[in-house]
C-alpha cells in the first residue's frame, strides 16, 4: 500500500487550519467573506510555490458546497474544457454548483483562455485559476476584468515552523527534530510549505525510527535550494527593480543584498551592469558626470572578464553608485522635451536657425543674422514661436 505524502496528508481542509495569507483570510477579508456569504466568485490566485493556491481553491469548493474539479494547464487542453463545460451544464440543471480549478493557467494560450469566457461570465462555471506568473501579462484581459486577482505571499520562516510542528505532532514524532533542525528546514524552504514537508519527511525517512534528526540530516535531505528567481519570471523584474530603487535611494546595505541575490540566482552579469548603466544617467545625471564613465567601463569589464570575477566590479560601481549624489534634472527634462516634441510635432523651425546652402535660401532670410559664435545669444530665443516661453530644463 502506498504512503500518501506528508505534505498532502497536511493540506488543511478549512480556513482555520490554514496558516499564513492572514491578508486574506482575516475576519473581514475577501475569501473569508466568499465562504462566508456562500456566493463563490472566479479568482486569479497568484503567489509563489507552495503558497496554498491548490489548498484554498478546494476549501472555498467545500464551503460553498460546488463541485470541485481540477485540471493543469500543462496537461489539458481545449477538448477538456468543453466536457467540463458539458458535465457543468449537467451540475446547472440539479442545481449544483461547478468550480473548475485550473492550475497553471498562464500556460493556456489565448484561444484556451477565451473558451472560458461566456461560461464564467454566464456563471455556468467559477473559474479559480492559479498562477506564478503575472497574470498582467499572462491572462487575456477579458478574463482579468471577470475575474479577482489575489495575490498570495510566500510563507514566512515563523508559518513554516508552526506547519512543520503540526506535522510532527500528526505523526507522533515531536521529539525527533530539535528547533534548529526545523528552523534550518524552515530557512531552505524559501517559503514553500511543500518544500519544507517534503525535506522533513525525507529526512525522517534517511535517519529511521531510532535516531534524531540533525541539521547535517536536513542538509544531506534538501541538498542545495535553488533561489526563488526565475530570471524570466516575475521574479526577476521585482529584484532588479528594488535593485535600482534602493540605488535611488542612497540605500547601500539592500543595494548589495538585491545585486547578490541576482548573482547567486545565475543572472546575467551583462544585464545588471547595463541598467547601471542607464541608472547612472537617469538617476545621477548632472550630480556626478563621472559616474556615466564609471558605469560604462563596468559594462566593458564585465563583458571582457566574466564571471566569477566580475563580481567585484558589479559590487564596486553598485556601491558608487548607490553612494553618489542624486540629480534628475535631466531625466525630468527628458521628460517635458519629449511631451512638447509630441504636442509641437509640427512647429515651424525659426527661419534664422535653418540651414542655408543655397542663395534661394538666403534671400528667404534662411539662417539670417546667426553668427558661428561660441555661447552666441539671441533675443530672437531658440524656440518655434508656438513654445518661446516655455521651459524645459
Amino acid at each position: 500500500m502506498q504512503r500518501i505524502p506528508l505534505a498532502e496528508r497536511m493540506r488543511p481542509k478549512t480556513l482555520d487550519e490554514v496558516i499564513g495569507q492572514t491578508h486574506l483570510l482575516g475576519d473581514h477579508e475577501i475569501l473569508r467573506q466568499i465562504i462566508k456569504n456562500r456566493e463563490p466568485v472566479s479568482l486569479i490566485l497568484w503567489g509563489p510555490p507552495g503558497s496554498g493556491k491548490t489548498t484554498l481553491a478546494r476549501i472555498i469548493a467545500t464551503e460553498v458546497k460546488a463541485e470541485f474539479v481540477e485540471i493543469s494547464a500543462v496537461t489539458s487542453g481545449k477538448k477538456d474544457v468543453e466536457r467540463i463545460v458539458e458535465h457543468a451544464k449537467q451540475n446547472w440543471n440539479l442545481q449544483l454548483r461547478t468550480i473548475l480549478f485550473v492550475d497553471e493557467i498562464h500556460r493556456f494560450n489565448k484561444a484556451q483562455q477565451d473558451a472560458f469566457l461566456p461560461h464564467v461570465e454566464s456563471g455556468l462555471i467559477t473559474l479559480i485559476g492559479a498562477t506564478t506568473e503575472n497574470p498582467s501579462f499572462e491572462v487575456i484581459t477579458p478574463l482579468l476584468s471577470r475575474s479577482r486577482v489575489l495575490v498570495l505571499e510566500p510563507l514566512k520562516k515563523t508559518e513554516v515552523i508552526s506547519i512543520l510542528k503540526r506535522a510532527l505532532t500528526l505523526d507522533k514524532m515531536t521529539s525527533r527534530v530539535d528547533a534548529k533542525s526545523l528552523e534550518y528546514i524552515a530557512e531552505l524552504s524559501g517559503g514553500d510549505a511543500r518544500v519544507a514537508l517534503g525535506n522533513l519527511e525525507l529526512a525522517l525517512s534517511m535517519m529511521g525510527m531510532a535516531k534524531k534528526i540533525t541539521i547535517e540530516t536536513v542538509k544531506t535531505a534538501a541538498q542545495k535550494r535553488l533561489p526563488g528567481y526565475d530570471k524570466k519570471g516575475d521574479m526577476h523584474y521585482n529584484v532588479i527593480s528594488a535593485f535600482i530603487k534602493s540605488m535611488r535611494g542612497s540605500n547601500v546595505d539592500a543595494t548589495l543584498y538585491y545585486l547578490a541575490r541576482m548573482i547567486d540566482a545565475g543572472e546575467d552579469p551583462k544585464f545588471i551592469a547595463r541598467r547601471m548603466v542607464i541608472f547612472a544617467s537617469e538617476d545621477i545625471g548632472l550630480a556626478g558626470n563621472g559616474a556615466l564613465g564609471l558605469a560604462l567601463n563596468a559594462f566593458q569589464a564585465v563583458e571582457r572578464i566574466g564571471m566569477p570575477e566580475s563580481r567585484y566590479i558589479l559590487f564596486h560601481v553598485a556601491t558608487a553608485l548607490a553612494k553618489s549624489e542624486k540629480s534628475r534634472q535631466t531625466t525630468d527634462a527628458m521628460g517635458r522635451a519629449s511631451a512638447l516634441a509630441k504636442q509641437y510635432s509640427d512647429a515651424a523651425v525659426p527661419l534664422w536657425l535653418r540651414n542655408a546652402p543655397t542663395k534661394l535660401m538666403k534671400d528667404l532670410d534662411y539662417s539670417k543674422d546667426y553668427r558661428w559664435q561660441a555661447d552666441f545669444h539671441s533675443e530672437k530665443g531658440f524656440l518655434p514661436d508656438e513654445i518661446k516661453d516655455r521651459n524645459i530644463f
